[in-house]
């Protein structure tokens, strides 16, 4: 089903509205916040979201934080969490009680599903609650190695962690191409980019076997654009996430790729002292492996420079920018107008 059915959607962050753990709930509000009317966390209730979340924008002002689910208000829960190990917390279990009770749809992202939980699918089928597991899938076919639509330009974010931007990425560039009256759409892959999207796939959670071959439908059912951003997952030298990078890289087929870092952080997230490679390594290793399946090339970077003061951002991306010979921004301090510029280079340069 396409998630962007529901226009009155309340965020459930309760006990955990913080910027690492409440990611989903923060880009829902930036990408999707005219669908949003309420935060649900007990502990914040009668604060307004934006300031809750540390989101200082004007389009998010307003929206309220509630401590109760109001049925005639809102017609779906989506889980605005990502908390390391994908569970639901056991805090919650009357809140997602209520909105089931209530006839109120629950979307939820992580690993931990809500339909086996025998009796919330027993009280949705007396009130008619839809329990939607945005990872559940049954994805299973190999790629096939696809002749994409020469038409469409592929861009893929890329990076050399996890978690530092490369879903913002692809939509910025996406909204910018769009400000050009460009034809640019978005392919997610991730549980925060399959609610803001509405539809995609879980690439975390299909079979090993199958992964290159989500990635290659993916593509396939979104390359009615002149371009396609495909979001990324993990990076290529992460102990544990490797396998699914590849598979999108192969799947996927890039004409471009677009590599994202976070300045300041150096160990891998989730694997403490376990250093990350240099950015040269790591690009050179992506332009490498994406061109075993499909000629590509490095276009441009992202940065987020989120631990960095204004001076220092600013002072990084010109270093990257020096060192790479390549376009840098943060899009969130910057704009992506610099790597919308290079994919629309990149386009001028197909064959018509």
């Amino acid at each position: 089903m396409d998630l962007r059915k529901y226009q009155r959607i309340a965020l459930l962050t309760d006990g955990f509205s913080t910027p690492f753990l409440a990611k989903t709930a923060i880009n829902l509000l930036r990408y999707r916040g005219d669908d949003v009317v309420a935060v649900i966390d007990r502990d914040h209730a009668g604060s307004d979201a934006g300031t809750v979340l540390g989101i200082d924008s004007p389009a998010n002002a307003g929206i309220p934080v509630l401590a109760m689910i109001d049925q005639h208000d809102i017609d779906a829960v989506f889980v605005g969490i990502a908390p390391p190990g994908g569970k639901l917390p056991p805090r919650w279990d009357d809140l997602i009680a209520a909105a089931i009770d209530q006839g109120i749809d629950v979307v939820s992202g992580l690993h931990e599903f809500l339909c086996n939980r025998s009796e919330w699918v027993s009280a949705a089928e007396r009130s008619g609650s839809r329990l939607i597991d945005v990872r559940k899938n049954d994805f299973r076919s190999v790629a096939t190695c696809a002749a994409f639509d020469e038409n469409c330009l592929r861009i893929h974010a890329i990076g050399n962690d996890c978690s530092l931007g490369k879903m913002v990425t692809c939509l910025e560039i996406q909204k910018g191409l769009q400000r050009r009256d460009l034809d640019a759409g978005f392919a997610a892959t991730g549980q925060t980019g399959i609610m803001i999207a509405g539809t995609g796939i879980p690439i975390d959670c299909v079979v090993a076997d199958f992964v290159n071959g989500a990635a290659e439908s993916l593509t396939l059912a979104h390359q009615n654009h002149d371009v396609l951003l495909i979001e990324g997952q993990g990076s290529l030298s992460h102990p544990m996430f490797s396998a699914v990078t590849l598979g999108l890289l192969h799947g996927c087929a890039p004409d471009g790729l677009v590599f994202c870092y976070q300045p300041g952080r150096d160990f891998v997230k989730g694997l403490d002292g376990v250093a990350i490679p240099p950015l040269r390594t790591l690009m050179d290793l992506s332009v490498a492996m994406a061109n075993l399946r499909h000629p590509c090339r490095l276009i441009g970077i992202a940065a987020n420079t989120s631990l960095l003061s204004d001076a220092e951002a600013e002072s990084e991306m010109q270093r990257a920018c020096e060192e790479f010979d390549l376009p840098v921004c943060d899009v969130y301090r910057n704009g992506p107008d610099v790597l919308v510029d290079a994919v629309i280079r990149l386009k001028q340069e197909q064959p018509s």
